[in-house]
């Protein structure tokens, strides 16, 4: 039997950071590192199973699990609630699992109102230009979208230094290196956290 608990990483980064690359490459290569499973009131897509990409509740459960404090963080997406259960975070840690929960700022406080123990990361992209080039690379937006995505990471980057980690992406290689580094080991190097701390006022400035 496994005693050792898992441990929380909460990983967050403005849209077209390269977060959810990063945290799929930890995923392939670490087998005790699950991702979190948030609740959601939206219909399963196609392919979509309940209990491994979602669980599926409806719109009366899941405000008596909001009455119930069930959850460590939630927050309503395209009209549809979404949520982390603290039942499922707490029953993967006693596992001795480590369970990523991939959150935007506004879930990260949430989750650290709670108290409940968790390592924060922060992705930082380059800067601004590099951001809004990836954005428009990947054609997924039009561009009044792009310029919300922005004008929303501004807002996100002003909260960066709150984390524990703050890891830049300039190059994945690198980057991943890092996050593993601070997983794995529980640290990254303090000369880069610096760096990137300096790199990331210059952009907002």
């Amino acid at each position: 039997m496994n005693n050792r608990k898992g441990k929380l990483f909460v990983v967050a980064a403005p849209s077209g950071a390269g977060k959810s690359s990063l945290i799929q490459s930890i995923l392939a290569n670490f087998e005790n590192i699950e991702l979190s499973i948030s609740a959601t009131t939206r219909s399963p897509r196609e392919g979509e199973v309940e209990g491994k990409h979602y669980f599926f509740v409806t719109e009366k459960e899941f405000n008596s699990l909001k009455e119930e404090d069930a959850f460590i963080e939630c927050a309503i997406v395209h009209n549809y609630q979404y949520g982390t259960l603290h039942k499922y975070i707490d029953e993967r840690l006693n596992k001795g699992i480590n369970v990523i929960c991939d959150i935007d700022v506004q879930g990260f406080k949430l989750i650290k109102k709670t108290g409940i123990d968790h390592i924060s990361i922060f992705i930082i992209p380059p800067s601004i230009e590099e951001l809004e080039k990836r954005l428009l690379t990947r054609g997924l937006d039009s561009e009044n979208v792009i310029d919300t995505r922005l004008e929303n990471a501004k807002e996100e980057l002003r909260c960066a230094e709150e984390f524990d980690y703050r890891v830049l992406n300039d190059n994945f290689e690198q980057a991943y290196e890092e996050i593993v580094n601070i997983i794995i080991n529980g640290k990254s190097p303090k000369n880069n956290d610096k760096i990137n701390i300096k790199i990331l006022r210059d952009m907002l400035s």
